[in-house]
């Protein structure tokens, strides 16, 4: 054995130090503009520190929101599923790294036999023990890096699936703070309806004395009833999309549909302001940005793997040990055996298979950064949709609102002159059909911002950063 050690000591530091072939990496520069075109006479921009971080869905001020987000990176399934990704990434470097440390073993046997020849071999009926026990290691260093650049592809994978992970939880998140405020539209939707039923009924009531009366003909009593009807119809069938929304408010956070009950609330999220800071701050603050760049990474990292193939490989292998018959005194110095070894091995035709290999893991290099290329210009495109939505739809609400107090007041006008005989019921209909529209019309704008801001929120990276890839560890350990 101690032949062995020294063989090691001996080649391990001249070999440990081999060449590196393939290309280093370097991220590919993306041109970015200074500010966003939709800031312009809207928003300042404000430096990324401001923007929001960690429970960013405390901004919309709503109780469900800060019970149930803290339950989506814990008990929802996609997130658990990536997580169980991203742990195996791990382990894949694990393995990778392995290959730069030699192979150490040790085997023995212990045979007992008896030759054709036993009657006359020495021992009980011509039976003979026979013995050995040897170590061995083999070893095959990474000359050409082939190792060491499967080693950096697999930390890139690795971190890549860091990043979907992240990615992944930021999108449930946004995905549950997108049906909280569709469940409490929908709640305020069922408020407005019923309003309007109660309103409708004594509008019924009103015209149903008219006709008994006969200062009204029948068909205003018929309209009166068909108005309230309808209304009703609308408000039952409101019921149906918000239970689909509590259902998956419950799928969100893990739970079976049936484990959640969310009570009826007439209180509608806040909106809230959300510094969209400059554009170039999406290279760090977006987790699918950062997947395609890792993922660039780890191609890059494959051609290196795939040159060093034009190279030969070399082997080196040891054994030292003990071999006795008969078993007795195995142990003895006179019974030592060793090997030392080293073979090399050097492909001289493969039909062009290595020339392939490296061209398609370059191919495989261009996509990935045509795709993060694309995913950043993609990044800009969402914020750019999110802004113009908030400054625009800013615009229409401040309409809708002028529009509703008109649209109350011309139905309560019209209203009073049909009970006066000055107008037919018809136009008081239209007054009343009128204002419903146009509040349901102001409560989906109002829905609409809300849900562009949680796009905007998850669309510059939520609370995440790129700096927590630099500790592959920290998102376990925050699980």
């Amino acid at each position: 054995m101690n032949n062995l050690r020294k063989a090691l000591a001996f080649s391990l530091p001249l070999l440990l130090e081999g060449c590196l072939v393939g290309p280093n990496y370097h991220r590919p520069p993306v041109p970015t503009p200074t500010q966003y075109k939709e800031l312009d006479g809207w928003m300042v921009a404000a430096p990324a520190a401001d923007q929001p971080k960690g429970d960013w869905w405390t901004a919309f001020n709503d109780p469900l929101l800060d019970e149930l987000e803290p339950m989506v990176s814990v008990s929802n399934q996609t997130v658990r599923q990536d997580y169980a990704n991203y742990q195996e990434a791990l382990a894949e470097v694990q393995v990778a790294r392995s290959a730069l440390f030699p192979t150490i073993g040790i085997a023995g046997s212990v045979t007992r036999q008896r030759s054709a020849s036993g009657l006359n071999t020495p021992g009980a009926g011509g039976v003979v023990n026979a013995g050995s026990v040897e170590g061995n290691a083999s070893w095959a260093p990474d000359l050409w890096g082939a190792v060491r650049r499967n080693i950096e592809a697999s930390k890139a994978t690795a971190q890549a699936s860091a990043a979907t992970l992240a990615n992944a939880t930021l999108s449930e998140q946004t995905a549950l703070a997108t049906a909280v405020i569709e469940l409490r539209v929908s709640d305020a939707n069922i408020d407005l309806l019923q309003q309007t039923v109660a309103a409708f009924k004594e509008f019924l009531r009103v015209v149903s004395n008219q006709g008994t009366a006969g200062t009204t003909p029948p068909s205003d009593v018929i309209t009166a009833r068909t108005q309230l009807e309808n209304t009703q119809s609308s408000l039952i069938a409101l019921g149906v999309a918000r239970a689909q929304f509590a259902h998956a408010i419950a799928v969100l956070v893990g739970k079976n549909p049936e484990d959640l009950d969310i009570a009826h609330s007439t209180k509608v999220p806040t909106l809230p302001t959300v510094p969209a800071g400059v554009p170039s701050t999406l290279l760090q603050r977006r987790p699918d940005i950062a997947v395609a760049e890792r993922q660039m990474a780890a191609a890059n990292a494959a051609i290196g793997v795939a040159e060093a193939a034009y190279y030969p490989t070399l082997t080196l292998s040891a054994a030292d040990g003990f071999s006795q018959s008969p078993l007795a005194g195995l142990l003895h110095a006179a019974n030592n055996v060793w090997s030392l070894g080293a073979s090399a091995a050097e492909n001289l035709f493969q039909g062009g298979l290595t020339r392939a290999q490296v061209a398609a893991a370059k191919a495989t290099y261009d996509a990935s950064v045509a795709n993060y290329r694309g995913t950043v210009l993609k990044a800009l495109q969402n914020v750019e949709d999110d802004l113009a939505g908030l400054r625009i739809l800013a615009e229409q609400s401040e309409v809708l609102e002028s529009a509703v107090r008109d649209a109350t007041r011309g139905s309560e006008i019209a209203f009073n002159e049909y009970r006066a005989g000055t107008v037919d019921y018809t136009t008081a209909a239209t007054a009343q059909a009128t204002q419903l529209s146009i509040e349901e019309t102001a409560l989906s704008v109002q829905q609409q911002r809300l849900l562009d801001a949680v796009s905007l929120i998850g669309d510059l990276g939520g609370g995440w950063s790129a700096e927590e890839l630099q500790n592959p560890h920290k998102s376990a350990a925050a699980r």
